[in-house]
C-alpha cells in the first residue's frame, strides 16, 4: 500500500523521513514521490501551493515527511552595488525565470544562454551547486514560513520590474549630476 501525503502542516513536528526534491519537483502538488528511505508516497496536496525547504507534510498513516531542497546547478550573479543587482534582476525578471535574490547576489537555474545575456550586460556570472529557493512571485506568497533568509537579507533590494519586453520599453538609468 502506497502512503498518501495529504497536507502540509504548520508545526515543526519531528519528521520520520525526508523527501529531497529539485525546484521543479517542489512546484508539483500531485504525483508519485520516492522518499529518501526508498519508499514511495503519493503526493495529493491542494493545488497551487509549492513546497519549500523545511516544509513538513503529513501522510495518511501519521508519518511526518520533511521536504529537503536538492542541490542544483545554479548560475550566480554577484555585484558590489545594489543598483547593479537591481539592473540584473530587472533583465532576468523580464525573461520570467525564477530568481533567488540575496544581498548583492542573484541565482537562477544554470542556463548558458541566460549567462551570455547577463555577461553581455556587463555582469560576472559564476557557477555553484546549491539549494535553489527563488522568490515565489507576487501571487505565490511565502506560506507559513514568513521570510526566508534570502528575503530578509534583501528586503531593500526587492523591486518588481514591469513586464514590458525589449529595449524600447526599458527605462534609461539616470544619475543626478546637478545639485539644485
Amino acid at each position: 500500500m502506497v502512503r498518501k501525503i495529504l497536507e502540509k502542516i504548520t508545526n515543526h513536528a519531528p519528521a520520520q523521513v525526508a523527501v529531497t526534491l529539485d525546484h521543479a519537483g517542489r512546484q508539483k502538488s500531485r504525483g508519485l514521490l520516492k522518499l529518501d528511505d526508498g519508499t514511495e508516497a503519493a503526493l495529493l496536496l491542494e493545488r497551487g501551493n509549492g513546497l519549500r525547504h523545511g516544509d513538513r507534510l503529513l501522510a495518511d498513516d501519521g508519518v511526518v515527511v520533511v521536504v529537503e531542497a536538492a542541490r542544483e546547478g545554479l548560475s550566480i550573479v554577484t555585484c558590489t552595488e545594489s543598483l547593479d543587482l537591481m539592473r540584473a534582476a530587472y533583465h532576468l525578471g523580464n525573461r520570467h525565470i525564477p530568481v533567488q535574490i540575496e544581498a548583492l547576489r542573484l541565482a537562477y537555474l544554470h542556463d548558458h544562454v541566460l549567462d551570455d545575456m547577463v555577461r553581455a550586460l556587463g555582469f560576472q556570472v559564476g557557477f555553484a551547486v546549491e539549494r535553489f529557493e527563488p522568490e515565489s512571485g507576487a501571487y505565490g506568497g511565502r506560506g507559513e514560513h514568513g521570510h526566508s533568509h534570502a528575503q530578509r537579507d534583501s528586503e531593500a533590494l526587492r523591486a518588481h520590474a514591469p513586464h514590458a519586453h525589449g529595449p524600447a520599453h526599458e527605462p534609461a538609468l539616470r544619475t543626478r549630476t546637478d545639485t539644485a
